[in-house]
């Protein structure tokens, strides 16, 4: 897969022309692009971020195509292909100078791959404080000395006043909650 990079503004409007949650940008870009036909993408199952899904019937012009259990298996299966390892530059992580920096570049990075998911992670919460909230004003109203601050191009904020193995623990359950496997959640974690 490759990678591109684009403004704000066209990635919210990407973003705002979902039409279901999980969808790709991929698949959005091509919807409105007009490049639906099937035939001309490669879907690969040795992915880790492959999901089943219920999708709606094809078109009639791909139900004639020559090879039906490709078409059945296109059917079937939705490649997810926002990763949050498409969205991290593990050169900006290693140039912030401390835990702070580098936990929220991987929750944006996490909200970038995830945006209509993300709001998930306002559930991962201590025995007494929010841990992500959807203000400053509510992380500061869940206990003392919060430092509440604002995931980068998001509209979340998170917690910052808690030690590096705590931080560890919330990417864990925010990568847990988005859907990751084990061991890329691993990996996640140790990019703190």
């Amino acid at each position: 897969m490759k990678s591109i990079e684009i403004d704000d503004e066209l990635y919210l409007h990407i973003v705002s022309n979902t039409q279901s949650i999980g969808e790709s940008a991929s698949s959005i870009l091509r919807r409105l692009l007009k490049l639906d036909d099937l035939k001309s993408q490669d879907i690969s199952l040795s992915g880790s971020d492959v999901k089943v899904a219920k999708q709606e019937p094809l078109p009639e012009e791909l139900v004639d195509a020559t090879d039906k259990s490709d078409v059945e298996l296109k059917k079937e299966i939705e490649v997810s292909t926002e990763s949050v390892f498409n969205f991290i530059n593990k050169e900006d992580l290693a140039m912030q100078r401390g835990a702070v920096g580098r936990f929220l570049l991987i929750l944006a990075a996490l909200y970038r791959a995830h945006p209509m998911q993300f709001k998930v992670v306002t559930e991962i919460c201590g025995r007494d404080r929010l841990y992500f909230a959807h203000s400053e004003a509510e992380l500061a109203a869940s206990g003392s000395s919060t430092k509440p601050k604002k995931i980068p191009g998001s509209p979340f904020w998170v917690m910052t006043n808690s030690n590096t193995t705590r931080k560890k623990m919330m990417l864990t359950k925010a990568a847990t909650s988005l859907g990751y496997t084990q061991p890329n959640v691993e990996k996640i974690r140790e990019l703190l």
